[in-house]
């Protein structure tokens, strides 16, 4: 009991800091300084000026605050200035104040609003965006104007067309997040006049739907030869948009040697339907040209693949000519006398999905890239799709790549392709770092387009994308494992550039390691220090603990004493050398652990383990870690509506529990401020969301029982011991209960060589991975159309992504 006790002290104690925090607005206010600070940064602010709140202000304000939040994503700061407190030249007088908005580029004012123009948050995002990129979108009022526009763009770049009749509302938004992120790539037009619809064939333009084309300009050659258009049948929102984007960039036929159920081509991932045609070796031309013709009517909605009946792979019966597969189904066999029969059965396909998708508008039509992490897929939707300026990383090819890689301490090097939204999303992070990294001595950062150089990423076994591999002269290559974003990356650099481990020679030295200036030179980067104890240099363990040190290169900082002087370390304690001592920072009690295995992998792994907290903020990041020991979760939800009355109540509360442990679970908590995917976890344990703060037991291993702490207790200390005795002992009930399945990855990985040596099969040589430690396959001949399923190098040290929880 006593044991149980003390870990309840650490839950409370956790408990009231957590509480006391408070999420913060990204919605600024301003002083006159930091105006006129802002002013001289060159920034983009959106500010609003004010003295005094009405409902109609205040209801504007509430849209304000929550277009903070989405402005933030794309460089632009929300701020509001109390003109009561701070009264600001020009801005704070006269009959127009709390009637406008401002939108300021350093101290220019690019733009004022009328509060009733920005009237909620879509109104805000659209109008502002429209602003910033009024030199990169068009906007035209009539065909002339369209045709000038295309006369422009045609050998050059494509051309997206968007039909908003109505400014501010929620597909004005859309189109004006996706020109932000493919303004570099595609020209945009923006349109509100019926003149257009007309131009574009809508023989009813005076409908009130938006809606957009893409006009295919870059392969026209003649100026005096059209734009071919191609509209976009799904409601104008930003899923969609991106989804029909990629269609448009994707092969127009592709042709394959396989059987329509292992074929795999971007359309699937996208939850497009497929349609499959048969190829015969005296009609192959005939074939082609079919499929040509229908993929041209098709483009946009659905897929087409052309399968030759020459290839031996090929398995259908011969009684079949043709097949189609929509979104989540299995394929379906036709045998049809036309094309104009494919397009009939085709249409109502299609038209049934659309009804399906009109009744169902809440459910989203998620591809692969959407249900990828939080973070990937906020920087998809932020970041520029195209390839933004590459200066300041080096672009390596075919002849440079060997002498880059070898030539610095440390060269980074990006594998990516062009035409992936994941891949230029994470680019700008790349060259982010890269800018940041900048006078860095021994450090190159580089980047390599395997589009271009493929033969680079299969030598290199790239088999998925982005991928980030860290070189280093007379060494193995590093990969990156962790989150696709600037301050991960750099922090990982950063730490990759610290001996690893840092010899220790003195008792002095191994003080400032751990709290001293070794510790202060990098406790920007890591807190935590991991220090191996040995009696000398001979000792049978330091090897195996230096390999384990370089397998952990970037990821910890850790120190290696081999001296009689360690024994000092451990003198008092239980444990014998060879050990491991972990720091927290000055002032924190050192934990000292035993190594019972020399092996590096198991040291690797154990120097994981041990640098776990002990009572965790649960994050997306750090989630899979933490899972990874096993035990039930005690887990507690906090969020930022908490009270300060229950802060008070749980402070007196510490002070009635002193010492103990609990072995038996990880006490932890989520922030649903900093972690809002922790609300939706909190529905899907217990199947509704009970009051916060609310305390949890998850049995992930044993059952998948989840039990609540009973939301009309109090949280103090003797009722939680009783709960989680009662739990213990079989006596309450479980409030919800995990189901009992794989979170594996939801769609398979694309074979991106294999994609594009179908576009262009002598273009690059298609091969499989080299066979290296005996862990790879070997080389294998393979026919330009057949698919190769890519298999992720695995890491020895880190969990899986995925969550249970």
């Amino acid at each position: 009991m006593l044991l149980l006790m003390s870990t309840v002290v650490h839950l409370l104690d956790w408990i009231e800091f957590v509480i006391a925090e408070q999420c913060s607005s990204e919605l600024i206010e301003d002083s006159s300084q930091s105006f006129m600070e802002r002013m001289h940064t060159g920034k983009t602010s959106f500010i609003y000026f004010g003295n005094h709140v009405n409902p109609t202000i205040k209801l504007f304000m509430e849209q304000l605050e929550m277009s903070a939040d989405a402005l933030e994503d794309y460089g632009i700061s929300v701020v509001k200035v109390n003109c009561s407190k701070y009264a600001i030249e020009n801005y704070c007088t006269g009959e127009k104040l709390m009637t406008k908005a401002h939108l300021f580029r350093g101290s220019e004012v690019l733009r004022s609003f009328d509060i009733d123009t920005v009237f909620d948050v879509n109104a805000i995002v659209s109008h502002v965006l429209f602003s910033v990129l009024f030199n990169e979108v068009h906007y035209v009022h009539t065909p002339a104007e369209l045709l000038r526009v295309e006369s422009a763009a045609k050998q050059n770049r494509d051309i997206v067309v968007g039909h908003i009749p109505v400014l501010g509302l929620p597909e004005h938004r859309a189109l004006m997040e996706t020109a932000f992120v493919y303004g570099t790539k595609y020209q945009f037009v923006q349109t509100t006049g019926s003149l257009i619809l007309k131009h574009m064939g809508v023989v009813d333009s005076s409908s009130s739907q938006a809606r957009l084309w893409f006009l295919d300009c870059k392969g026209v050659s003649g100026q005096s030869d059209p734009c071919p258009s191609i509209p976009m049948r799904k409601p104008l929102k930003t899923i969609n948009i991106h989804t029909f984007l990629q269609l448009m960039e994707a092969p127009l036929v592709t042709e394959a040697e396989v059987d329509p159920s292992e074929v795999d081509v971007v359309h699937i991932h996208l939850s497009v339907p497929v349609l499959f045609l048969f190829s015969q070796p005296q009609t192959q031309h005939l074939d082609r040209a079919t499929a040509q013709t229908l993929a041209l009517q098709l483009r946009g909605e659905v897929g087409v693949v052309l399968i030759s009946r020459d290839s031996p792979n090929v398995k259908t019966p011969l009684k079949y000519n043709a097949a189609y597969r929509l979104p989540q189904e299995d394929v379906k066999y036709l045998t049809l006398n036309s094309a104009e029969e494919v397009m009939k059965l085709l249409k109502e396909e299609l038209l049934q999905e659309h009804k399906i998708e009109d009744e169902e508008e809440d459910e989203e039509q998620w591809s692969d890239l959407d249900i990828l992490d939080d973070e990937v897929s906020e920087s998809v939707y932020r970041d520029r799709d195209y390839m933004p300026d590459l200066e300041s990383v080096t672009e390596l090819t075919s002849d440079t790549f060997q002498t880059t890689v070898t030539q610095n301490d440390i060269t980074v090097v990006l594998f990516y392709f062009k035409w992936d939204a994941v891949c230029m999303a994470f680019i700008q992070s790349y060259i982010e770092v890269a800018d940041a990294l900048e006078g860095v001595s021994g450090v190159e950062l580089a980047a390599v387009d395997c589009g271009e150089f493929s033969d680079i990423c299969s030598d290199q076994n790239i088999t998925s994308f982005p991928t980030v591999m860290i070189y280093r002269p007379m060494a193995a290559a590093q990969p990156y494992r962790g989150m696709l974003g600037t301050k991960s990356l750099h922090t990982f650099i950063l730490l990759s550039l610290v001996s690893s481990p840092t010899h220790l020679s003195s008792s002095a030295e191994v003080t400032s390691f751990l709290e001293g200036d070794l510790y202060s030179k990098h406790v920007y980067l890591s807190p935590v220090r991991v220090l191996g104890l040995f009696s000398s240099t001979q000792d049978t363990g330091v090897t195996s603990f230096e390999e384990a040190a370089r397998l952990l290169r970037g990821e910890k900082i850790l120190g290696l004493f081999a001296s009689k002087q360690a024994q000092q370390w451990v003198e008092g304690l239980s444990v014998n050398l060879p050990a491991l001592l972990v720091s927290r920072g000055p002032g924190v009690p050192y934990q000292v652990y035993s190594i019972p295995s020399f092996s590096p992998m198991d040291q690797a792994s154990l120097i994981t383990r041990v640098e776990l907290d002990h009572f965790p903020e649960l994050t997306v990041e750090n989630l899979p870690w933490y899972l990874e020991l096993g035990k039930p979760l005690l887990l507690l939800f906090i969020g930022k509506e908490d009270s300060t009355e229950s802060t008070k109540s749980l402070a007196e509360i510490k002070h009635q529990l002193s010492f103990g442990q609990l072995d038996s679970f990880l006490p932890c908590w989520i922030h649903l401020g900093r972690t809002p995917v922790g609300r939706a976890i909190l529905e899907k344990y217990l199947g509704f969301a009970p009051p916060l703060p609310a305390l949890v037991i998850s049995k992930l291993r044993t059952g998948g029982e989840v039990f609540l702490f009973p939301p009309e207790r109090p949280l103090m200390a003797k009722n939680i011991q009783q709960w989680i005795h009662d739990v213990e002992n079989g006596q309450e009930q479980p409030a919800g209960l995990i189901p009992d399945g794989k979170w594996g990855p939801p769609v398979p990985f694309f074979d991106f060589l294999a994609i594009m040596d179908q576009e262009a099969p002598t273009y690059a040589a298609q091969r499989g991975p080299k066979m290296k430690n005996g862990g790879r396959e070997g080389n294998r001949e393979q026919k330009p159309n057949q698919k190769q399923t890519p298999h992720p190098s695995p890491n020895p040290q880190a969990p899986r992504q995925h969550s249970e929880l």
